[in-house]
């Protein structure tokens, strides 16, 4: 088993530049000025939504020490570089510090991070622990890591931000994860929960955030091609086939694909709930219901007309009964 290290591809408006192009010189820079437009815009819209959810969610304070866990794929460099932006803008002073916890996966390339953050000038910290050993020998050949070595990783990120006196540990977790979470849950678990952009650690001691809960993955991978990261891939979960976390993101990207902008839309959604128009009695006191004559901005709109969209939608014909 083989960890290949790779930087990320470009796409395809940036490849172009690279290819012979009988072009002018005038047009050809015209394209770069594009590109480079493009990627400001780019590197704003990060920025922005990573201070969004900074400040909504009080994620990081004056004097916080933020660890930032780097695995070495597109996400957690993402976050750790615009953690870095962000930290040099910031009206508040906060320390970070990058940890990677090598696994002892074979082939895995242990030089590239250390390298990558000492050219960064970033203080960070190398974890080695052989989890890779104890996942093959616990689970059965073809059935499913991710579980036993998640928990093996967080309780070895536990104690290592306790020994560097972290106060926050950041993970690189996106928006996309987040609805997968949301969609696996219903599916597979019975319920409406997804990742959370703030929690407290399960064993109660940490404070665990994700500082691009906002941000779309497809912004993410072109953020990588400009910033060429030397990225490692997991080749321990994440070549698994078939897992139901690949097939509910297939899913999304599907209907993102037929349907631009419904990802953000269910984002959305999850923040607005009203739980008065769900089912769950411990959030709604449904039994203590009354009514009381005076309107509620919540109240029943079940005889109400709802406003489909203008576009409709694909195979259903709308048929007006009035």
């Amino acid at each position: 088993m083989t960890a290949i290290l790779h930087t990320a591809q470009a796409p395809a408006w940036t490849t172009a530049l690279d290819a012979p192009d009988p072009a002018t010189a005038e047009q050809a820079g015209a394209r770069r000025l594009v590109i480079e437009r493009e990627t400001h815009k780019l590197e704003k819209r990060l920025c922005r939504q990573v201070g969004e959810a900074i400040v909504q969610f009080n994620m990081i304070e004056e004097g916080d020490k933020v660890m930032v866990c780097l695995s070495g794929g597109k996400d957690s460099y993402g976050l750790l570089d615009i953690l870095l932006k962000m930290k040099a803008r910031a009206p508040i002073h906060f320390d970070i510090v990058a940890v990677n916890l090598d696994q002892k996966q074979p082939g895995f390339p242990a030089h590239v991070l250390p390298d990558y953050l000492t050219r960064l000038g970033v203080p960070f910290h190398i974890e080695n622990q052989d989890t890779y050993s104890i996942v093959k020998d616990k689970i059965p050949e073809g059935k499913t890591m991710c579980s036993l070595c998640s928990r093996l990783r967080r309780g070895i990120l536990y104690r290592v931000a306790d020994e560097l006196g972290a106060t926050k540990i950041a993970l690189g977790h996106h928006r996309d994860d987040i609805l997968q979470t949301f969609f696996l849950n219903m599916f597979f678990g019975g319920k409406l929960k997804s990742m959370p952009p703030k929690l407290v650690s399960d064993d109660g001691r940490h404070m665990v955030i994700r500082p691009l809960a906002f941000v779309a993955e497809r912004d993410l991978e072109r953020w990588a091609v400009h910033r060429e990261f030397p990225i490692i891939p997991c080749t321990l979960c994440g070549s698994q086939d078939g897992l139901q976390r690949q097939q509910v993101g297939a899913m999304l990207r599907e209907w993102e694909k037929k349907h631009p902008g419904r990802l953000d839309n269910m984002f959305n959604a999850l923040q607005h709930t009203v739980p008065s128009h769900l089912l769950d009695a411990s959030l709604f006191d449904f039994q203590g219901l009354q009514a009381t004559g005076v309107p509620h901005p919540d109240g029943d709109t079940a005889f109400d007309a709802v406003p489909l969209p203008a576009t409709g939608l694909s195979g259903v014909k709308v048929v007006n009964l009035g």
